[in-house]
């Protein structure tokens, strides 16, 4: 074997070890993300992309380039992640539109009720079929987690956001944000930076589930109002 085939392989070998070396620290992020979606998505589809995404990474790493592998690649695998998410094709316009009368419906009936409808409940205020409620409130659910960008760009009539400059855009969120409580606007914080499910959320701030998912969604709407959307 020729001195330069060894050295390739040798070079392989290593940047396979590197993979598997941080192949945990895949399997926590898809953990991560799998708590904050529905039943429905599966953490192994999760952790093979991650996977695949770590091994092709692992073996275009230049450590002349980056001090560190993980710092390098942690960003691109779930950003992976969230691709296969957005494969999927969650938020048909049909869709969209049946997700914010289930918001609105959802919204009056907690202000009378104090609790949040089943989707029976709202299959019969909707008068609409129950397994097309179900899968709307599950679509919504995965949509959610997705970076702010993406949810701000989707509109039933198109968005004007896609003209505005990324510091312009950060800088409406910004003063939209600022309109609120502290604790809502923590809220924000909590879920989009430090990407803690609803049910932690609820857990350090005393509030229910369904009153922070009413919250994230006024903001994403104010926001949209903001720029014309």
């Amino acid at each position: 074997m020729s001195p330069h085939v060894v050295y390739a392989n040798d070079i392989k070998h290593k940047r396979d070890e590197l993979a598997i070396q941080y192949l945990p620290a895949v399997k926590a992020m898809a953990f991560r993300l799998k708590e904050r979606l529905p039943s429905s998505i599966d953490f192994m589809d999760l952790s093979a992309i991650g996977t695949e995404e770590l091994i092709k990474l692992s073996r275009r790493y230049d450590e002349l380039l980056n001090d560190s592998f993980w710092g390098y690649a942690k960003k691109r695998v779930y950003g992976a992640m969230l691709d296969y998410l957005r494969s999927l094709d969650i938020l048909s316009r049909s869709s969209r539109k049946l997700v914010k009368a289930i918001d609105y419906a959802v919204e009056e009936y907690l202000l009378i009720h104090n609790e949040e409808p089943t989707d029976a409940k709202l299959a019969e205020i909707l008068q609409e079929d129950i397994l097309k409620i179900h899968e709307a409130r599950i679509a919504s659910t995965i949509f959610a987690v997705m970076p702010l960008e993406d949810q701000l760009h989707v509109s039933d009539e198109g968005s004007s956001i896609a003209s505005i400059e990324k510091e312009e855009l950060i800088d409406i969120i910004k003063n939209v944000l600022s309109t609120y409580k502290e604790r809502e606007q923590m809220i924000i914080q909590l879920y989009y930076f430090e990407e803690l499910t609803l049910k932690e959320i609820s857990n350090v701030l005393n509030i229910t589930e369904s009153r922070i998912s009413q919250i994230h969604k006024s903001v994403i709407e104010k926001i949209k109002q903001s720029v014309g959307a």
